[in-house]
């Protein structure tokens, strides 16, 4: 029989009352810095857990879970699993969780956000009247493009991009995808689309998918917007493709590198709004997502059938 209360590893600070439900029935360690935890700092803690609550930015490999003889469960509070070794926790019988369908919407509105602020200039319309720069009226001051009436290509149609071409119903675009289940090859999807979003996983077929040909495919009128996992698509050919005008811009929530380090050239490209991993920062969002991370663990520890994994 399972011990009654058992030791709960959670990596970050999370809004809501999640936690005190866990920690009403468990023994619970909050990493409560604002930086994700140190790797010693996580390796150091793992003798003694039993449930460990991980984001993104934590490494979940072999060698973490081997450190951890007691773990029974794995809870990555994310759509995806891209930091969790699957395969070696599997190997181990440890089940691994994740959130994937609670964040579809919130995902959907930002990606369809990121469209409108890159194409209208708002971030440089903020910009511009914030730096007193606004002083008259001129024909083609900050001249944006619309949404309303566009192509947009859908690059991977699974939960989040088909939410996304619900949305795009409203402003009468024409919607083109392609995943592995159909639509339109990518080389045409690039070719004809005015805006390009990407929704695929990453997988190692995805890794560096939007690369210097696949920008070269695109209009340069068009933008490029990534709500999805940063390594796919190849950051210097993107930055390149921006400068040299090969595309008209990229609205952006996530990268190779989070954070963004401060030296990146992103950081300093025209023609780009840039946000930090926002897709699912909303507190309706939040309390979902995170409650669904913790309910996980709580259920695993308590002996319960294993929710199965998913994409």
């Amino acid at each position: 029989m399972l011990p009654l209360a058992m030791r709960v590893f959670v990596t970050r600070k999370l809004p809501g009352g999640a936690i005190d439900r866990l920690a009403a029935e468990h023994d619970v360690e909050v990493w409560t810095d604002q930086l994700p935890p140190p790797r010693d700092e996580l390796m150091a803690r793992m003798p003694a857990v039993e449930g460990l609550l991980s984001m993104l930015t934590d490494r979940v490999d072999a060698e973490l879970m081997d450190a951890a003889p007691r773990l029974r469960a794995i809870s990555n509070y994310a759509v995806g699993v891209d930091n969790v070794d699957v395969e070696a926790a599997t190997a181990r019988g440890l089940p691994v969780g994740n959130t994937p369908g609670v964040l579809t919407d919130t995902t959907a509105d930002l990606a369809v956000a990121l469209m409108l602020g890159i194409a209208r200039r708002l971030t440089a319309g903020d910009a511009y009247v914030r730096a007193g720069q606004w002083l008259s009226w001129e024909p083609e001051q900050l001249l944006g493009r619309d949404l309303h009436g566009a192509t947009v290509g859908i690059v991977g149609f699974g939960r989040i991009g088909q939410a996304v071409a619900r949305r795009l119903t409203g402003f009468d675009c024409t919607v083109l995808h392609t995943s592995r289940s159909g639509g339109v090859p990518l080389e045409e999807l690039l070719r004809r689309s005015d805006f390009v979003s990407v929704h695929t996983p990453l997988t190692p077929q995805t890794r560096g998918l939007i690369g210097e040909q696949a920008l070269e495919r695109m209009k340069p009128t068009a933008y490029l917007v990534n709500t999805s996992r940063g390594p796919i698509v190849d950051e210097t050919a993107l930055v390149d493709a921006v400068r040299k005008g090969t595309i008209a811009g990229a609205g952006l929530d996530v990268y190779d590198e989070e954070p963004l380090p401060l030296d990146h050239p992103l950081r300093n490209l025209p023609n780009t709004v840039i946000t930090p991993h926002l897709g699912y920062v909303t507190e309706e969002g939040y309390k979902i997502f995170y409650g669904h991370a913790l309910e996980d663990v709580k259920g695993w520890l308590a002996g319960q059938p294993v929710r199965v994994l998913k994409p």
